[in-house]
């Protein structure tokens, strides 16, 4: 079996998909191991909150020692019990302060499992379908972690490090930051896992999934029901996208997979910077006329009201920016009269709708929505075979074996410290606070906000 499992060396860049099917049929071992391995990966984006995500660091930093410390099949067991309990303290929170004890052991439980599930899979795999039993495992269905990681073994490139004989036990140990020090493998290994880890943050990837129902509408797709299954498509092509790496990772090499997903991010967001500033530009007027007739008057935008004779230099954006929290009721077959600035309310929002219009409160009615939406599309195709999947592959692969878990938990503790410090909650706050805030913070270390607070100005399209 352990040769088996280990496989031949080279020969990976040639690889197809076909060697991946041929093997599982072979040996369909190899392929349970990588299927319950890797639904602990599963756990990651299920609580998308700010203490899940600070649990999530410990779980990752703890989990990297741990790994080499007690093994890889214990570090997955005891992720599944940080999840189970976390669930249950959740479920059963007689108030917030249980509620946020739970979040943190899930996202410990969700941290430790996301950086363990690729040392596993690619230490049990053959080098030639490594890359690609290594994401084949993202988009399954979710099943029972405990059911599928109790009959696991421990990892065979793992035990005979971790109970050495007396013959290959080392005299004196030696740190991970000494080696960092003295040893340019593994300064060099780090430097390069870290490195993929924080990158993969810097091209937006969580603004995108997290807020993509947001984007489309500031694309300017009026209704939450449209912008939310509009945004169904990022999700479906996200799974796309693995199942396309699945072939590629081990076809084309790591690193060319990188160049191509970079090169397409590039351009993906550039289209999407150019169709938004499109939008802005040419944003609709707000008609005078409309705003102050007798089926709006009395509804009139505060600010435009005290705009006096510069509210005819106003817009669609300049609208929806307004302090006193306005939106704009869009008449789509009227170029003459294209629409009112009113204020946000749910009152408004019905007289506007009962005027057969559109109510925007997010974004402005632009002929370029779909454009966006095809934008939007081409970026996540382009991440999530390289940018999404290849750092955890390759921080799963070119550490030492002593100090893998380590080095994969710094690497995966760089990224989630990234979202936790530097990325801003925008939740429920207009477009001019996120841009004051931005103005005033460079770091952002609260966890939570007052319900009043983060509600100011959130109203519902």
């Amino acid at each position: 079996m352990e040769g088996v499992l280990h496989g031949g060396g080279g020969g990976g860049e040639g690889t197809s998909f076909r060697d991946c099917l041929a093997l599982a049929t072979k040996n369909p071992y190899i392929l349970r191991l990588a299927f319950s391995a890797g639904i602990g990966r599963l756990l990651f984006g299920y609580d998308t909150v700010s203490t899940a995500l600070a649990g999530a660091i410990i779980g990752a930093a703890v989990g990297g020692w741990f790994n080499d410390r007690y093994g890889r099949r214990t570090a997955i067991l005891v992720a599944d019990f940080l999840f189970f309990a976390g669930s249950v303290l959740m479920a059963a929170a007689p108030g917030p302060a249980v509620l946020i004890v739970g979040r943190v052991f899930v996202g410990g439980g969700v941290g430790m499992a996301s950086m363990t599930s690729p040392l596993y899979i690619s230490e049990a795999s053959p080098a030639k379908v490594r890359g690609a039993l290594n994401r084949a495992e993202k988009p399954k269905p979710k099943q029972s972690s405990e059911k599928s990681t109790l009959p696991k073994k421990s990892n065979p490139r793992w035990k005979p490090f971790a109970t050495p004989s007396k013959k290959t036990r080392p005299k004196k140990k030696t740190t991970l930051m000494q080696l960092v020090r003295t040893k340019n493998t593994v300064r060099r290994a780090l430097f390069a896992g870290v490195g993929l880890q924080i990158f993969q943050q810097f091209v937006g990837i969580n603004t995108v999934m997290y807020y993509s129902p947001t984007i489309v509408q500031l694309a300017g797709f009026a209704s939450n029901q449209t912008a939310l299954l509009l945004s169904l498509v990022t999700a479906g092509l996200n799974a796309f996208g693995s199942i396309v790496s699945v072939y590629f990772i081990d076809r084309t090499g790591r690193k060319k997979l990188l160049i191509v997903s970079l090169c397409g991010v590039v351009v993906s967001l550039g289209v999407l910077s150019g169709i938004f500033h499109e939008t802005t530009v040419r944003a609709p007027a707000v008609s005078a006329v409309e705003t102050m007739s007798n089926s709006f008057g009395s509804y009139a935008c505060p600010d435009y009201r005290l705009a006096g004779r510069h509210s005819s230099d106003w817009d669609c954006t300049t609208c929806l920016k307004a302090s006193s929290g306005c939106g704009f009721c869009s008449s789509s077959t009227s170029k003459l009269f294209p629409g009112a600035c009113l204020m946000s309310n749910d009152t408004v929002k019905g007289l506007c709708h009962g005027e057969h219009r559109e109510w925007y409160t997010r974004g402005c009615p632009s002929s370029f929505g779909w454009v966006a939406l095809i934008g939007l599309a081409l970026y996540i195709i382009f991440f999530s075979p390289g940018m999404g999947t290849v750092p955890w592959v390759v921080n799963s692969e070119i550490y030492p074996l002593r100090f893998r878990g380590v080095g994969g938990g710094i690497a995966a503790t760089a990224s989630l410290f990234f979202v936790l410090v530097c990325v801003p909650e925008t939740k429920g706050l207009p477009i001019e606070e996120v841009e004051k805030m931005l103005e005033t913070r460079s770091l952002h270390f609260k966890f939570w906000k007052k319900r009043g607070a983060s509600m100011k100005g959130g109203d519902e399209v």
